[in-house]
């Protein structure tokens, strides 16, 4: 699916567009790299991994109701910041999209993959590219990107766009708790010192191939998401103690270590995006944002389908998502993902342009 041409205009655009647009900051385009949270298609044509969503339900309120390989029944994080908060265009579409317009390379593209993650133990167990081959596509892209712009034009787009890395749910979640892989290596604390070190070589990687303005997602209470609460929430499904603690450990050193770069590294601008409290609180208190239901997804039971296990042979899908804060046991509904990222990019839009 192609979105608009560049300089065509994003649809809509709330008050931070015209807010910057009065400070006189220019964003010329949205880079996301990372996992499900930002995925826009990457993974549709891996026929070899399970964490795929180009099929229904995934997609159902999507523009005509099409699963694009979106990991949620509607848009995503990737989508909403593009679109509503930045105006620069409708929809990021995926880096492999085979439609993918030219014009769509000026004004920005998400890189992410579905079930990835900074250990890249965490992409081999379920069959995706690691995170590393991110960066490679990256630079293919800015290679295009020359080709097209120009090599001073396209450093200068390089040098005032955002860029947004989302990962680490999965390797907590999935490579270190569920599956048990890194826990016969590894403890707590050092399996997060291994995930800050991978983390900490992408973020150099990307800044040395022109990234200036990079937002860094913290880690979600992934004890907290409906899949977790039913492997070890206990009969009442609660949220699960030792993952949320992992995370928050996690998330400390991630704060720490975006302040060393940007001592270290010149005219860089990281900034740690706490995604954490945010999306507890959403959890903990939904009716306040306007949902009823944050212990279960909708599609099936709520309670373990994701992905494959999502589909649309599932009897028990719900038919209205809008009191539901997930979708999946795992991802968010499009108007979870709005709310969260309308309350992350006022409070953070300013500090990273």
């Amino acid at each position: 699916m192609t979105t608009e041409a560049a300089g065509g205009g994003g649809r809509g655009g709330g008050l931070e567009v015209k807010l910057l647009a009065a400070a006189n900051v220019t964003i010329p385009a949205v880079f996301m790299f990372g996992d499900s949270i930002v995925d826009t298609g990457n993974n549709n044509d891996n026929l070899k991994t399970p964490a795929r969503c180009n099929f229904p339900p995934y997609g159902r309120d999507f523009q005509g109701g099409i699963p694009t390989g979106r990991y949620s029944n509607g848009k995503v994080p990737s989508d909403f910041i593009a679109s509503e908060e930045l105006g620069i265009k409708e929809l990021l579409p995926a880096y492999l999209d085979p439609n993918l317009a030219r014009n769509d390379l000026l004004t920005g593209v998400s890189f992410a993959v579905g079930a990835t993650g900074y250990d890249p133990m965490t992409a081999k167990v379920v069959a995706v590219t690691p995170l590393s081959d991110q960066l490679l596509q990256f630079e293919e892209y800015i290679g295009k990107l020359k080709g097209i712009a120009g090599e001073d034009r396209a450093n200068s787009i390089l040098a005032s766009s955002l860029f947004f890395v989302v990962a680490s749910s999965n390797d907590l979640a999935n490579t270190y708790f569920v599956t048990g892989i890194r826990k016969l290596e590894y403890d707590v604390p050092s399996y997060t010192d291994l995930m800050l070190d991978h983390a900490s070589d992408f973020l150099k990687g990307l800044y040395a191939l022109g990234a200036r303005r990079i937002g860094v997602f913290s880690t979600p209470p992934i004890g907290c998401l409906p899949s977790q609460r039913t492997l070890g929430g206990g009969i009442l499904r609660d949220c699960v103690e030792k993952p949320n603690q992992a995370a928050m450990l996690f998330n400390s050193k991630l704060s720490a270590e975006l302040d060393d770069l940007n001592k270290n590294l010149p005219n860089s601008n990281l900034v740690y995006v706490d995604i954490y409290n945010p999306l507890l609180d959403l959890i903990i208190n939904p009716t306040n944002y306007g949902f009823e239901i944050a212990d279960k997804g909708c599609c099936g039971s709520g309670k373990l389908e994701v992905s494959i296990l999502c589909n649309e042979f599932e009897p028990e899908t719900c038919t209205d998502y809008s009191n539901y804060v997930f979708w999946d046991s795992y991802h968010p509904t499009e108007a979870a993902y709005k709310s969260i990222v309308k309350e992350l990019m006022t409070k953070y839009i300013y500090r990273l342009a």
